[in-house]
């Protein structure tokens, strides 16, 4: 298993660890064969380890339905509002910032993904909002 080099009082000691079950070892020093029961048995440390079974459906995608009326924007995660850039009857364009929504402590811009009028903003500057809590709606 594993070979070890010591040094005691100026003594060379070759130690073989041959096997080790529970809290008996099997061992080697300098050529003679030991057994050696310990008082306690040594305990591993098991690192657990996260297991997730697949996802039994296909994520959901951000994306609005182009086809549709009305679309509503909604919070992706968990955050405060921190800046709004659209008010009702504002006409935007795909790509243009609505708002921005810090969360985690870091700054996400919420953008158009269609063109259209603002019929309602449900938000405020300094509001807190859940995830996926109608922020915007626009037709």
């Amino acid at each position: 298993m594993k070979n070890f080099k010591f040094k005691i009082r100026d003594n060379n000691y070759n130690v073989k660890i041959l096997s080790h079950e529970g809290n008996k070892i099997e061992l080697e020093v300098n050529g003679t064969s030991y057994s050696v029961k310990m008082k306690e048995e040594i305990k591993k440390t098991k690192t657990p380890t996260l297991v997730r079974a697949a996802s039994k459906r296909p994520a959901e995608p951000l994306k609005v339905n182009p086809s549709s009326s009305k679309t509503k924007i909604v919070a992706p995660i968990p955050g405060v509002v921190l800046s709004l850039d659209a008010k009702v009857g504002d006409v935007i364009k795909i790509g243009d910032r609505l708002l921005v929504l810090e969360a985690m402590k870091m700054e996400n811009n919420i953008v158009s993904e269609k063109a259209g009028t603002i019929t309602a903003v449900n938000v405020s500057v300094g509001q807190q909002v859940l995830q996926n809590e109608i922020m915007i709606e626009l037709e």
